[in-house]
């Protein structure tokens, strides 16, 4: 049986910021809020039945609304970067906003300076979960046309998380929906990601520049730090000096980190299990099923403690990895990839499964 809790949270300009657990028999709980349609929480049993919080965030709403780094955020309208916030629909020219300083100034990444991270989304209890609505307007951060985006959080007696998203348009617009949720399974960040070991169906990343932005080429990953196809401990790879690697130096300015897309090896349209991240000393497993064609791979290679977490504990570097399912950034410039424009009376439809479970 799963049951869901609602609950007053917070307060955003005079409306309420809410609250929704999802628990199971197991003792799996999972909290969303319709603040940005965040997932704030994540507890799961580790190999001995002790359950602990397996994601990073806050404590309180307002913490939240100040996020700096999309600790567990719906992401959109379009996940990623997009180069110089520039693209073309059916041969007329698009602008988006784009960052007006650091290392992505000039493109625009996560939807804009105010993306659906930074809204009040509407919710409704469903069966075994909640669903939230955002209508974006036409013009929004730049977006052509009006579009309706939802996401559904469930919860099941299998210990399996699914969100699920879709959208729809009157206007022909990019859309590449993720969570953003950064995942530590020591529980409570009792240690960082680095122990962690990752494997990733993939034979194939997308090839990034200056700016981590797309060339438009696939590199195959036999031989790099980028070999995922078997679980590989992160303080591995993480320790090479791979061009690719250092294109995504963040803290750490002796070695780069995953900043990365990892490219399924099969990929068409239907919920495939694509991830396997696990941790041994806590012994907990996060399979993770997708009907997207990619993960983004990200070691919080910028994170530098100017953030407090959940129990005071300092946000630091490789303190979370967020595995994020998505299409490609910049594929609004790059025909080869899978396509993310959403042209009226078409259905956006994608879907993440996150399966905990754990080993001895």
């Amino acid at each position: 049986m799963v049951s869901v809790r609602e609950e007053v949270w917070g307060h955003y300009q005079g409306q309420d910021i809410k609250r929704f657990t999802l628990s199971n028999d197991n003792g799996m709980q999972v909290s969303v809020t319709n603040w940005g349609a965040y997932v704030t929480s994540i507890l799961v049993p580790d190999k001995n039945g002790l359950i602990e919080d397996v994601v990073l965030g806050y404590d309180s709403a307002e913490e939240y609304i100040n996020d700096c780094c999309y600790n567990g955020a719906t992401v959109g309208r379009f996940a990623n970067r997009i180069a110089g916030g520039r693209f073309q629909v059916d041969g007329k020219a698009v602008q988006l906003s784009v960052k007006q300083t650091g290392g992505n100034k000039g493109n625009h990444v996560h939807g804009g300076e105010v993306g659906f991270n930074k809204r009040l989304w509407q919710a409704k209890l469903i069966a075994n979960g909640v669903e939230m609505h955002y209508l974006s307007p036409d013009g929004e951060e730049g977006y052509p046309g009006n579009a309706q985006v939802s996401v559904r959080y469930s919860l099941n007696r299998d210990n399996e998380f699914t969100v699920h998203f879709s959208a729809s348009s009157d206007k022909t617009t990019p859309i590449n929906l993720i969570s953003h949720i950064y995942f530590n399974l020591t529980g409570y960040q009792k240690r960082n990601i680095e122990q962690h070991k990752l494997q990733v169906n993939a034979h194939k990343i997308v090839q990034v520049k200056k700016g981590l932005l797309p060339t438009g080429k696939l590199i195959d990953v036999t031989g790099t730090p980028f070999d995922l196809t078997s679980p590989v401990a992160l303080h591995r790879p993480l320790a090479s000096m791979h061009e690719q690697l250092k294109l995504a130096q963040g803290m750490d300015k002796a070695h780069g980190g995953f900043d990365h897309t990892w490219v399924f090896d099969q990929y068409d349209g239907k919920l495939r299990y694509q991830v396997q991240l696990s941790e041994p000393n806590s012994g907990r497993v996060l399979d993770i099923l997708t009907t997207q064609p990619g993960v983004h791979v990200y070691t919080g290679n910028f994170m530098n403690g100017s953030a407090k977490g959940k129990q005071g504990k300092l946000i630091t570097f490789r303190s979370g990895v967020a595995l994020e399912t998505q299409h490609f950034a910049d594929s609004v410039n790059h025909p080869g990839f899978p396509n993310t424009l959403l042209r009226p009376g078409q259905a956006y439809s994608e879907s993440t499964v996150y399966r905990f479970g754990s080993k001895h």
